[in-house]
Formats: C-alpha cells, structure tokens, sequence
C-alpha cells in the first residue's frame, strides 16, 4: 500500500502578474510546510485523519491563509471560523462554526468527531466544548494582520461582502484544506476557513458542511472544496464527487472534471477541489485563475503551484 498527500490553500482569480515574486516564494514555502505536516504523519504509516488535521493545522498556522491566524474580519471586526473533518473508514465527521479564539478549530472539528456523539457544534456552545477538550485558545491580537483589517475597510467602504482578496480584480477563496490516503488503505479529509469579508448575520459557507465542502469515504474518495460556499452546498459538491464514482462507475478525475468543469460553471460557482480515491490517486481541479496547492506521495516528491 502506498500514500498520498494533497493540500489546497484557497482558489480564485490568482494571477502571476498579480503576485510579488517575494509573495510567491512565500505561499510556496508555506504550502511546502503544509504538506511535510502531513507527509511526517504518513511517512511513519500514521492515518489518514491524522495527516489531514496535520496539514490543515499548519495552514491555520499561516497567516498568507484564510483561516485560523489569516482569518477575514466579518462585519463586526470579528473571526468567524468554521472547520470540518471526515473520515473514510467508518463515515464518522466532525464540524464547527462561527468560532471566536480557537487557535485550529480543525482540531475541535476532529475532537468532535472521535470524542463526542456530535457531528456539528457552533458558537458559544463549540468554544465550550473545546476549552472542556483542553484547546488552545488565543486573543484577538493573535488573529489580527493588517491585510485583513485594509480587506475590511474596502468591503465597508463599497459595502459589498466580498470574499478573501487583495483588490477588487484579485478574488480569492482562501479556504484551506487536506487530503490524505494511508498505507492501510483509509481516506480522509478536512477543510478549514475564515469566511467571507464583512460576513453578516453569521454567514456561513461549505466548509464545514459534510457532503458540501468536505467528504471521505473509503469505497470511493476524499474530497476537501474551496470556492463560492453558496454555490457549493447547492452542489453538494464534496458528496457528488463520490456519488458520480460510486453510480456512475467514473474515475477519480473523471467525476471531479464533471462536477467542477461543467456543473458548477452552470450554476455560476468558481473555485476548485483537491480529491484522492482509495486507490490513492489525486485531483487538483478549478475553474478559476488559480489555486493554491500541492501534493506528495510515496512516489513523488512535493510538488506545490499556484497558477493555471
């Protein structure tokens, strides 16, 4: 049995003549950082959840990324986290949202999901259980960076919700998120993000909704998304992946190209998707200018891209 590794760090209109060169040796690096997480996970034959959560934890580290430390701001000035995990070996999954201070809510994702009879947990209620499960938390200075709050103050200013960018042209889906087959033969996947900027109402997207922005199942596939959230749950894009295999008999490419290519260019969603079968091979699909990402495997070295 072999392994493999891919990790995603948000898609969208991302473009070479857009991004420093002192920024691309940034974003390369940090992705590179991502995937070792979880390569030292599988190298030592650990599991597939454990992988995932190691790459996505490393991401939510960074604060180039839309989640974790690189969160947006909502309209409030606040950090509205979201998160989810799941595992292909027995369908079990774990979600959060509208999280204030908890420095990796991919980790209460999973804490949820093989400590709790729970699937999804949010709010006051989730930072509850995640100080009883002894997570780390951190203050609102830990989250903050000055991009955001210039990201918040342009949304203000048109008062439009705009998703993670630098310009106006430059949009982005910062959602990051981990894929991961093991050496005995079990998926996974997870999914973390900071939302959209100047969210209102408690907005929340596909991430941390099973079957929307994160799937796994060992019969078929892993899938972690990243774009549009709106246009992701009316997809159910993570779940159509792997229904597209498992009724229609399509490869791992074959079904993520249908569902990102064709179905969500009708429907209007740009993003992308990261995805492994359980045969361990990988997907790295958008319909964007670009998306951050990377993988290894067993017989591949790292290999991390951002554009097209």
């Amino acid at each position: 049995m072999t392994y493999s590794l891919a990790i995603h760090g948000g898609a969208g209109t991302i473009l070479r003549s857009q991004i420093t060169q002192e920024d691309e040796v940034k974003y390369n690096h940090a992705l590179h950082d991502a995937l070792v997480a979880g390569n030292d996970v599988l190298i030592k034959g650990g599991n597939a959840v454990e992988a995932v959560a190691a790459s996505v934890v490393s991401l939510e580290n960074c604060p180039l990324f839309n989640a974790g430390k690189g969160s947006v701001f909502s309209n409030e000035w606040k950090h509205e986290m979201d998160a989810s995990i799941m595992d292909g070996n027995n369908l079990q999954a774990g979600a959060v949202s509208m999280l204030h201070n908890v420095k990796n809510p991919v980790l209460l994702a999973k804490e949820i999901m093989q400590n709790s009879e729970h699937v999804y947990l949010c709010g006051e209620g989730a930072e509850r259980y995640a100080r009883q499960q002894g997570l780390s938390f951190e203050p609102d200075e830990y989250f903050f960076t000055h991009l955001r709050k210039e990201q918040l103050e342009e949304a203000l200013r048109d008062n439009k919700i705009m998703l993670d960018h630098r310009t106006a042209k430059d949009r982005k889906f910062g959602t990051v998120g981990a894929v991961a087959r093991d050496i005995h033969g079990n998926i996974a996947a997870a999914t973390s993000t900071g939302g959209m900027t100047n969210k209102k109402f408690n907005r929340i997207g596909d991430s941390p909704i099973i079957g929307a922005g994160t799937y796994a199942n060992n019969h078929t596939c892993a899938v972690s998304c990243t774009g549009h959230g709106e246009y992701f749950i009316r997809g159910v894009v993570a779940y159509d992946v792997s229904c597209l295999m498992e009724y229609k008999g399509m490869s791992l490419m074959q079904a993520c190209e249908k569902v990102i290519l064709e179905k969500q260019v009708k429907l209007g969603g740009e993003g992308g998707l990261i995805a492994v079968d359980n045969a361990g091979n990988l997907a790295l699909i958008f319909n964007s200018e670009g998306m951050y990402r990377g993988y290894v495997t067993e017989k591949k070295d790292f290999k991390t891209d951002i554009y097209k």
